[in-house]
């Protein structure tokens, strides 16, 4: 496989260069230009299958032997825009509705389709020679420019089914699968000592600043936000703050809103907050020469101009003021503010994800059926160190049966439904946030077993070979990003 991969890879790419080089025939520029904004309105979803259509144009008019027709290169803008509007609803409402599901993967397929002939196009491309006399345009291809206009065809078809599946367009931002949190602790915290004294020396070493970000980082489930109410709630930590607020900000980033929860949480007075000025200048107010503390809870927006704006009312605090951030993307935080402190949050071991999955399902840790506690650690221990995971399987189990303890056991975790599970949407969450070029490798991990350990080195020539990874913008480093937190760079052998 993967030398047919890094074949296929050389094929298109001397293909690709050898038309983009030959003099043959040429687009117009304007013709470039759509054919690029339909690559911008497809990068939501399939953007590298669309990137290589588009990045090979020359080398399809090469094969058909004219210019594509001006109609159907904007069809299948229009097309993809219509489809792509749809896609992030559509990849929200597939996890309960089967016909969702399906037509979403008939319009990956129509890529696919699309994407396959490509592959015969550049083929093509690199191995026909060209005649002092010219060439004729063949009855081969004529059937590619068929196909090309029977995707077209495919994807239109699609759009116009938006209707009876009921999808609509919608902002990935505007998302949230959760309710928002609060400051109030829901039951006990387990396995957390170590995190919670760490946190509280931080807190203790901000008292020589006068604004300082602490952020917990930690993939979706892991517990950040547990941590941060635990703080929040610790009476003899929290006494030597003046103010104190508890804002969940979610995907969603509004500024203005954002503000004005602030405002409520530590002010009586909330009337005549109609322009964000009178917001920021009664949070200013709040503030001035006041210590406080204020837990930003699941921040997501990295925007150095939104926080710059944001922020501007908490720099009239006194010392040891301190804004707490839950993420799970590591570079928030000191976009935020320059004074910041980052705590990393690790995943459960599996004694204290027993625990959770125990006290979640009422079932006695001592003196309880020696059966079904055997079945229920083997449970915890695919919940990986995921509180959430452990949290959830162990409502599940609330029937002490050992028979459904065993269902469950066997059962896969992301074939529960919403309504039963709320891990498949905590995870779905980080792939929405991807970026569109790094999606496809995502995905592309699922074609290895379970349990299979990757080497990093090796799947990156995979996403080479696969023609997935996007070629670095000037000036920008094609170099992989260092691994953080000392880890070595070097690939680990396969056990």
């Amino acid at each position: 496989m993967f030398i047919r991969s890094i074949t296929k890879l050389n094929r298109n790419m001397y293909g690709i260069r050898k038309v983009v080089m030959a003099k043959h025939v040429s687009l117009g520029k304007d013709k470039v230009l759509r054919w690029r904004q339909a690559l911008s309105e497809v990068q939501k979803f399939e953007s590298m299958l669309m990137e290589k259509w588009l990045m090979s144009a020359d080398a399809i008019n090469f094969v058909v032997g004219k210019k594509l027709s001006s109609d159907l290169v904007e069809k299948l803008r229009t097309a993809l825009k219509d489809a792509g509007a749809l896609v992030d609803d559509a990849e929200l409402k597939q996890l309960d509705n089967h016909d969702v599901k399906e037509w979403l993967n008939c319009l990956r397929d129509a890529l696919y389709t699309a994407d396959d002939l490509l592959d015969r196009i550049c083929t093509k491309a690199a191995t026909q020679k060209v005649t002092l006399l010219g060439r004729i345009f063949n009855s081969e291809d004529r059937q590619m420019v068929n196909e090309i206009e029977r995707v077209v065809r495919r994807i239109e078809d699609l759009e116009k089914r938006k209707g009876k599946l009921g999808l609509e367009k919608i902002s990935t931002a505007s998302f949230s699968w959760k309710t928002p949190s609060t400051s109030l602790v829901r039951g006990n915290v387990y396995g957390r000592e170590d995190d919670e004294k760490a946190l509280i020396k931080m807190l203790n070493d901000n008292n020589e600043h006068h604004l300082s970000v602490i952020s917990i980082v930690g993939i979706g489930g892991v517990g950040k936000t547990t941590l941060a109410q635990w703080l929040y709630n610790n009476a003899e930590l929290m006494e030597g703050f003046d103010r104190k607020a508890w804002v969940c900000i979610s995907e969603n980033f509004d500024i203005v809103e954002t503000t004005k929860n602030i405002v409520k949480e530590i002010s009586t007075n909330t009337q005549d907050l109609d322009s964000f000025n009178s917001i920021q200048d009664a949070l200013k107010k709040e503030l001035s020469e006041k210590k406080f503390f204020v837990v930003l809870d699941d921040v997501w927006s990295n925007d150095h101009h939104q926080w710059k704006d944001f922020l501007a009312p908490f720099q009239y605090g006194v010392k040891g003021s301190t804004i707490l951030l839950t993420t799970r993307k590591e570079d928030v935080g000191s976009i935020v503010q320059t004074n910041y402190h980052r705590h990393y949050l690790n995943p459960l071991s599996e004694d204290y994800c027993w625990s959770v999955f125990a006290a979640n399902a009422s079932f006695p840790e001592s003196n309880g059926s020696p059966i079904l506690e055997g079945i229920g650690k083997k449970i915890a221990r695919k919940c990986n160190g995921l509180p959430l995971a452990a949290e959830t399987l162990g409502c599940l189990c609330r029937r002490h049966d050992a028979e459904e303890w065993e269902k469950i056991l066997r059962s896969e975790i992301w074939r529960f439904s919403t309504n039963e599970s709320k891990i498949i949407p905590a995870l779905l969450i980080s792939y929405f946030h991807l970026p569109a070029d790094l999606k496809p490798c995502f995905v592309y991990c699922a074609l290895f077993p379970k349990d299979y350990l990757f080497v990093k080195d090796e799947l990156i020539l995979l996403w080479m070979a696969e023609d997935l990874l996007r070629l670095p913008n000037r000036g920008e480093s094609s170099r992989p990003e260092k691994r953080k937190r000392g880890e070595s760079s070097r690939p680990k052998k396969k056990r």
